[in-house]
């Protein structure tokens, strides 16, 4: 997992509250189980006119001009704004998966689904939980003529908009540590390599036969 270092990104409303696994990527492109891939898929139901099925070449498939990604204005937007108990539904990865691979970095909302706000932090997506009037000031700011932009700040937990006053959130001191040292599970049990090793050793000692 990349470590996660302070951008200034583009921020895109998602002005909806409740939005669920199935809306973020449909059961139908959960078969694969690699992290990539999943970004031209991101809320397939809502960017397209037509059904998205698994290899469809989405480059000639009709956009939905009423959905906030077919914007011009937020053309490679890396932060989603949403409204309360986004990722709620079913428990899947390959939510956070889609988000990532199309490019988002941050998600701020009001709150989340557990199970998904805990795999945003494992797929090295900062989750930031704002207060409702933080998130209705930095909407209406993003609706405007002009992409909002704003600087993400994970080591002094600040939000610096382009325009507005700066925002404080708070983030879990293990998750943000995580973060910025670019540590998933993986990352974490490699940090105890060689204690790994050490036990490995001894317990072929101790139990060679299970080694053989």
């Amino acid at each position: 997992m990349d470590r996660f270092e302070n951008f200034t990104g583009i921020v895109c409303p998602l002005d909806r509250a409740n939005v669920d696994t199935d809306a973020i990527i449909p059961k139908q492109f959960l078969k694969s189980i690699k992290r990539t891939g999943f970004g031209p898929n991101l809320f397939d139901e809502w960017r397209y006119l037509d059904q998205g099925e698994p290899g469809k070449d989405n480059s000639s498939r009709p956009l939905n001009p009423d959905f906030v990604l077919n914007d011009a204005r937020y053309t490679g937007a890396q932060i989603l704004l949403a409204r309360e108990n986004f990722g709620c539904g079913s428990s899947r990865e390959h939510a956070p998966w889609a988000l990532a691979d199309f490019g988002f970095r941050v998600i701020i909302a009001p709150s989340f689904a557990d199970i998904f706000f805990n795999n945003c932090f494992k797929n090295g997506i900062l989750a930031i939980e704002l207060p409702s009037d933080g998130v209705d000031t930095l909407l209406k700011a993003a609706d405007g003529p002009r992409a909002l932009r704003v600087a993400v700040d994970l080591a002094n937990q600040i939000l610096v908009p382009s325009m507005g006053d700066s925002l404080s959130f708070d983030v879990d001191p293990f998750r943000k540590h995580c973060l910025l040292e670019g540590l998933d599970d993986i990352g974490l049990t490699l940090e105890h390599l060689d204690e790994i090793r050490i036990f490995e050793e001894r317990r072929r000692t101790q139990a060679p036969w299970l080694f053989a």
